[in-house]
């Protein structure tokens, strides 16, 4: 590994010390040298460039390269110690720090970590949040709740991590295993007192969230998403599992479902005593003779060819929403009943898909322990950055950014804007959209299928292509628009340029109109060949709207909708 400057970690100022001897008990590793009794370790890190003095270093198989090929480098930054497997430990050779050898170092990785900084997460009011689309809404939105409740909190999840105040861009939804720990150690050492965190179904997968104590696990939904790494939705569905399942020894101490799909019926079956949510009751509205979701793979939804299956019945939720939901200019009203009675939930948010996360909010928060009278009047306070983002520089139709990046998010977030222009009685929608590369290709016709159903106009361009050709993901986009009758969808456009799409899009728009650009929402680069250019949906939307302005003065009959 090139030498480089340390990548930026949050740590504890004072970690606990531990005896190297002990750690090597916890993992049963075994190791080809003594372990002097004076050896400690103050940390754990597997990315050699980022390891201080008194580390253990983790010297963990990759997909394409072993980590301890750079034991070396690790070593003469300080590492007191080195952890790995058999092969590992042929690739060091001769060090002057004890080796640790176990097969399959990964496997208690978590706890190691955990042990190593004290088991921070002991000491703080865990909460963690996975399903495929809403995890961030919804943390945004429980994080408001304890804030009100006047606990001190910290945030770990997609766009940022916070603690007591200080912000750090995400590099993963879920940190791995030894930052997670770090972090965790950091915020008890600042006075923080509960933390929200966004949990994807890689990181349960892969352990890097095992070592921590989860307080309260809450599921949103589950969609067509992520099937390049899981082999099937059952995969999938078995991954998100692992953070309520009651022999995971990950397994939240109370669980809040939303059982508004099939999936979270199912999960909440299997459960004891967990805690359900529907905007829809929707619990009642399925009985035992319908059928179970077997989805197969690359396929987003219920296989009904399969042999019946019964599913489980799931009672009446505990958290609902009580009578009709109120949705005037973007801002959203409804009354959640639970086990406490009835209160009022007001939201900057549109969409129902909102009321959902909301909701589960709602109930996340009562189940940490927070009164849902104080919690629920936060809501109303809570944007959540690149989630239904309006950009306004005085046009008059909407702008609006938006990460949907999977199918049912698009499917989505185009009936809202749709319901929007229904309820203005004019207007059209085009819809900006493409596909990630190195990602589900599965899902790239589906997301064509999603935005041609609901949108005037769709205009499909390059996401972030990653490594693979943008022009055959387009390609795979504009053959999901197409597979639509000509009847039951909009017009088709492909330009692969991002920037030229968006200008293609305001130049089409008429007043009243809509625009929306999905797929990066809060990212601020586009990745192709190995390289992130700078390039944020919203700046270049709003760069693009000057232009236009300054070529065409604007109607003076502007539709007001808050979005952002």
């Amino acid at each position: 590994m090139p030498a480089q400057s340390s990548p930026h970690a949050l740590r504890p100022n004072t970690p606990p010390s531990t005896p190297l001897q002990a750690l090597l008990e916890l993992t049963g590793a075994t190791t080809r040298t003594p372990v002097p009794a004076e050896v400690r370790v103050t940390g754990i890190e597997q990315r050699s460039n980022a390891v201080r003095p008194g580390d253990l270093f983790a010297g963990l198989p990759g997909a394409t390269s072993h980590g301890a090929r750079f034991a070396a480098d690790a070593v003469a930054r300080g590492a007191v110690a080195v952890y790995t497997d058999a092969a590992g430990a042929d690739l060091i050779g001769a060090v002057s720090v004890p080796v640790l050898v176990r097969e399959d170092p990964r496997a208690v990785l978590g706890e190691l970590s955990a042990e190593i900084y004290g088991h921070p997460s002991d000491r703080l009011r865990i909460v963690g949040i996975t399903g495929t689309s809403g995890k961030t809404t919804t943390s945004y939105l429980v994080e408001a709740g304890l804030v009100a409740a006047g606990l001190s909190t910290g945030l770990i999840g997609t766009i940022e991590t916070r603690i007591g105040g200080q912000r750090v861009p995400s590099a993963l939804t879920t940190p791995e295993a030894p930052q997670l720990h770090a972090m965790f150690a950091a915020m008890v050492e600042q006075g923080v007192q509960a933390v929200v965190m966004e949990v994807s179904s890689h990181a349960l997968a892969l352990g890097r969230v095992d070592g921590v104590r989860f307080a309260v696990g809450a599921f949103t939904n589950l969609s067509q998403d992520h099937l390049d790494f899981h082999k099937d939705f059952e995969d999938y569905f078995a991954a998100k599992r692992r953070l309520f399942e009651p022999d995971s020894p990950i397994a939240a101490r109370t669980s809040v479902i939303c059982v508004d799909d099939e999936w979270g019926r199912r999960l909440a079956a299997d459960l004891v005593d967990p805690i359900t949510v529907s905007t829809t009751d929707a619990a009642d509205d399925h009985p035992a003779a319908s059928v179970a979701p077997t989805a197969g793979p690359g396929s987003g939804a219920v296989d009904r060819t399969a042999d019946p299956v019964t599913e489980p019945v799931v009672g009446p939720a505990a958290w609902r929403v009580v009578g009709e939901v109120k949705a005037t200019g973007g801002e959203q009203e409804f009354t959640a009943g639970g086990p406490t009675g009835e209160l009022t939930v007001r939201l900057r948010l549109p969409g129902r898909y909102n009321v959902a996360n909301a909701l589960l909010a709602v109930a996340t928060c009562a189940a940490a322990g927070v009164d849902p009278a104080v919690a629920a009047p936060a809501l109303a306070t809570v944007d959540v950055p690149g989630r239904m983002q309006r950009v306004e520089r005085g046009q008059d139709f909407l702008a609006v950014v938006d990460y949907a990046h999977k199918p049912a998010a698009v499917e989505s977030v185009v009936a809202t804007l749709r319901a929007h222009l229904t309820e203005a009685g004019r207007g059209r929608l085009v819809v900006v959209v493409g596909a990630g590369g190195d990602r589900d290709a599965a899902k790239r016709p589906l997301m064509g299928a999603a935005a041609a159903r609901g949108a005037d106009l769709v205009i499909v361009t390059d996401d972030n292509p990653r490594t693979e050709d943008p022009a055959a993901i387009r390609a795979a986009v504009v053959a999901g628009a197409h597979e639509l009758p000509a009847t039951d969808r909009g017009e088709v456009r492909e330009i692969g340029d991002r920037a030229a799409a968006i200008a293609a899009a305001l130049a089409w728009a008429r007043s009243g109109d809509v625009v929306l650009v999905a797929g990066k929402g809060h990212e601020a680069g586009q990745e192709i060949q190995g390289v992130k250019h700078p390039f944020d949906d919203r700046e270049v939307l709003a760069a693009e709207l000057d232009s236009l302005l300054a070529q065409h003065s604007p109607h003076t009959d502007s539709e007001d909708l808050t979005v952002s």
